[in-house]
């Protein structure tokens, strides 16, 4: 064991944050205590970055009429995404996909303008902007888990459309929709395994050693 390692109930603490993480799509309205929001956002903050660029931007909704308007974008999607599903349309529309309406807070989560401007780690790989807000995000989940609060990540939009509505400018481009908030309850696994759409994989099927497909 490392001499930086934590201590046993600590290490165990971060590794149930892990385990018990949710996406959420059932709220139980309420409110976010603003010391507790404060945190969240801090420890989104503090997520790594590529070339240290920072490239997270949060939109706080609060007004009512705009949090309908992207209720109404998140709705149109759905419907096209379940035309686009074929066979399988019924039961996705049957699925909650987003908890928009319900949820305590609401925020966007967008990659910031001017991004070409970063090289440094991103010269052949310039989604890593994306990798970084992604991390920004999983901070932002796991702490909210550990403060007994629910999030889910709604990525039913077009990104256009949301970025016009939130009057974003050029270059800039939202990502995630992220409903935060109280809840009754976490679900025992994913929900999308709990309502049978797919279920998840052991983690040996994604080790290879040495080469793509191979297994040791």
């Amino acid at each position: 064991m490392s001499e930086h390692a934590f201590e046993a109930a600590e290490r165990a603490a971060v590794y149930r944050a892990i385990a018990e993480r949710r996406d959420m799509r059932h709220f139980s309205g309420g409110e976010v205590a603003p010391e507790v929001l404060a945190r969240l956002l801090q420890a989104a903050h503090q997520a790594p970055s590529v070339g240290l660029m920072q490239p997270w931007r949060f939109i706080r909704i609060r007004c009512a009429e705009l949090r309908q308007a992207i209720h109404a974008q998140v709705e149109a999607e759905r419907v096209r995404t379940a035309e686009a599903l074929g066979e399988r349309s019924d039961a996705f529309m049957r699925l909650k996909v987003e908890g928009i309406r319900e949820c305590a807070e609401l925020w966007v989560a967008a990659l910031m303008d001017g991004r070409e401007a970063h090289v440094f780690g991103r010269r052949t790989l310039p989604q890593m902007d994306l990798a970084s807000l992604s991390c920004a995000i999983q901070n932002l989940w796991l702490a909210a888990r550990a403060e007994g609060l629910g999030l889910g990540w709604v990525s039913l939009f077009e990104p256009a459309a949301l970025a016009d509505l939130l009057r974003m400018p050029a270059g800039a481009e939202p990502v995630a929709i992220l409903c935060l908030g109280p809840v009754e309850t976490f679900y025992p696994a994913p929900m999308l395994a709990l309502e049978g759409w797919t279920q998840p994989r052991p983690l040996e099927d994604f080790l290879f050693t040495d080469a793509w497909g191979e297994c040791r």
